[in-house]
């Protein structure tokens, strides 16, 4: 019997806009392409699974990935030779950590925490170029908290999950939906933060695209609740785009990077 190759989690950062998603695809550039062609490097392995299968432009700060490795690294030493086969690319290994071979990326996990930024200001972003959906009108955050309101909690969201969704079922529950503002140079940041243990495939971006709607005006707030019982995509507000998407954390059972900021 071949004995069990050692197991590593990776904690990994990266800008999505040059890549077609973390999923590995056939001509198109991947985040799971590039990290596995520097593992290449470091000798042979079986591929890696990742937490969340994030879409094309969708960015992460806490993407969690597993790979097993012949070798026995040192997980700083597997960070820092991980980190230099990836030059050139916007994708960073923050840390390594060796775990049990029980662990796994996508099912050992717990809750999955994604954080959406929609800049509402007329001037264009510069240094924020993107990194964020803007707006050039002004968003009522209390409007939009009033209806993402209506969202938590167990609920059916087919209103609010792509037609291609793979998912068995569009039963989840959603946790929490946070709203926060922050004041940038002549217009506002608006930060939504959810959180819940799994999410249906565009259900974060259906989500914040009716949520803009609700803070424009219009939508009134109860419009959200009315979509959601309707159980039908068409009744969803526009699907906000990629760029200001991003997975912030992955909680499992056993920490494998105890001290992480969420």
């Amino acid at each position: 019997m071949a004995p069990l190759m050692p197991r590593y989690a990776l904690l990994i950062e990266y800008h999505g806009a040059p890549f077609s998603g973390w999923q590995r695809q056939s001509h198109q550039p991947s985040v799971q392409g590039a990290v596995e062609a520097a593992l290449d490097r470091l000798g042979p392995h079986p591929g890696i699974m990742a937490a969340g299968r994030t879409d094309a432009g969708v960015h992460a700060s806490g993407q969690v990935a597993h790979v097993d490795l012949e070798r026995d690294w040192d997980p700083f030493r597997l960070s820092e030779a991980l980190n230099a086969h990836l030059r050139p690319h916007p994708v960073a290994v923050l840390r390594a950590a060796r775990v049990p071979d029980s662990f796994h990326a996508r099912f050992s996990a717990i809750e999955r925490r994604y954080t959406f930024r929609l800049v509402a200001r007329r001037a264009p972003l510069a240094l924020e170029a993107g990194l964020a959906w803007q707006v050039r009108h002004t968003l009522d955050v209390e409007a939009m908290r009033a209806g993402a309101a209506h969202l938590v909690g167990h609920h059916d969201f087919t209103t609010f999950r792509s037609t291609i969704c793979q998912a068995k079922s569009p039963v989840k529950t959603l946790d929490e939906i946070r709203i926060e503002t922050l004041a940038i140079p002549e217009g506002v940041e608006f930060r939504f933060h959810l959180r819940a243990r799994s999410f249906l495939h565009n259900q974060v971006r259906s989500i914040v695209g009716t949520l803009e709607r609700v803070g424009a005006g219009a939508w009134a707030p109860e419009r959200v609740a009315a979509a959601l019982a309707a159980r039908d995509r068409a009744a969803c507000g526009p699907v906000s785009p990629p760029q200001g998407l991003f997975l912030t954390h992955v909680r499992y059972p056993e920490a494998p990077f105890p001290d992480q900021t969420a």
